[in-house]
């Protein structure tokens, strides 16, 4: 049995309509695709593993019942709702995606602790910003 469940566009706020089996395993609603997810198109099946998520095209899929967001068209913007996915047992973050592409190492805790300001401060007698 499936139940209506409704979505947000992350670009214009726009609700979009999907019937659902009675559990959800959404991870995030976001304004582009994980990296490695395969998405099916809302009349497409996508529940049972047939897809990791929905890609949704603001404005073309149903709407709520509700009469004030059915008068939204959208944006026509592409969004996409991504299930939960595990390999391994084990719950895989789309953050933090498997690639042989190259890592970026931040070097927090070696810089400075503040940013550098100006060597002399500005005022009556130093640059005014070219107002006066």
């Amino acid at each position: 049995m499936g139940y209506p469940v409704t979505y947000y566009c992350p670009h214009c706020g726009t609700l979009v309509e999907l019937e659902r089996h009675g559990y959800l395993s959404d991870k995030a609603v976001t304004p582009y695709p994980f990296e490695g997810w395969e998405y099916a198109a809302p009349d497409e099946p996508f529940e049972d593993g047939a897809a990791d998520g929905v890609a949704f095209v603001c404005g073309e899929g149903p709407s709520p019942a509700d009469g004030d967001a059915a008068d939204e068209e959208g944006c026509g913007e592409r969004f996409y709702l991504s299930f939960v996915k595990f390999e391994n047992g084990r719950e895989i973050d789309p953050r933090r995606a498997e690639t042989d592409g190259e890592r970026v190492e931040l070097a927090e805790g070696r810089g400075p602790k503040s940013p550098r300001g100006p060597e002399e401060p500005d005022g009556p007698s130093g640059p005014s910003g070219g107002f006066y």
